[in-house]
Parts: C-alpha cells; sequence; structure tokens
C-alpha cells in the first residue's frame, strides 16, 4: 500500500463583511498587491514557498479565514470528517477551473474547503 502524506493547504481566502476596507487593510499592513472586483485576488509574495498557493478576499455573511485544503479521495475526507464530529456544509461541486470541490465545518464550525487531488 501506498503511504498517506500530508495534505497540503493550496489556496486561502478571508471573508469580509466590508471587503474594500479589508483589502485596504491588508495592503497596508503587509504590503499586499490585491486586485480590484468582486473577487479580490492577493498576489504571492516575494519569497513564498514553491509551489505558490495563492489568496483572495470576498464579501461573505461573518468574516473568517476559510483554507482550501487538498486531499487525496473526497468522498472518504468528507465521511471521516463526519465520523471525527465535523459535518458537511455543502457536497461535491465542480468549478469552471475543472476542479471538484466540497465545503465542511470543523467540530467547531470553522468552514473547511477540501479540494480533490
Amino acid at each position: 500500500m501506498e503511504q498517506d502524506w500530508a495534505r497540503p493547504v493550496v489556496h486561502w481566502e478571508i471573508e469580509a463583511v466590508d471587503p474594500e476596507r479589508i483589502a485596504g487593510f491588508y495592503k497596508e499592513l503587509f504590503n499586499w498587491e490585491i486586485g480590484t472586483g468582486k473577487v479580490k485576488a492577493i498576489a504571492p509574495g516575494i519569497g513564498a514557498p514553491e509551489p505558490q498557493i495563492s489568496g483572495n478576499i470576498i464579501r461573505g455573511e461573518r468574516p473568517g479565514v476559510v483554507l482550501y485544503i487538498q486531499v487525496r479521495e473526497l468522498r472518504a475526507s468528507i465521511d471521516k470528517a463526519a465520523e471525527l464530529g465535523g459535518r458537511v456544509l455543502r457536497e461535491p461541486f465542480d468549478v469552471p477551473s475543472g476542479q471538484t470541490l466540497a465545503w465542511i465545518a470543523d467540530p467547531e464550525g470553522n468552514r473547511i474547503t477540501l479540494v480533490q487531488q
């Protein structure tokens, strides 16, 4: 059997009730290059690890940070999350870029996006 491996964070996003204000905060605090529009892309900084992960700022009902974590088997990971006290927020769905995602919550309600490898 092939050895299992730690699941990498492949993307992240900051949810904000006021995305414009939050974008300004992070731009000034960290000198981040932040795009405009509904989804405000955040460019990787100088010295970011390779391969570079990306992030963005989006409007949300509540503020928070969401990690996108790549998994080997999406269904098995969803089922295991439920067994461990988490819950499914959205069953697997495809996005235009071709990836398949699912949303879960950890036992304290933090949202995590699972990304099919």
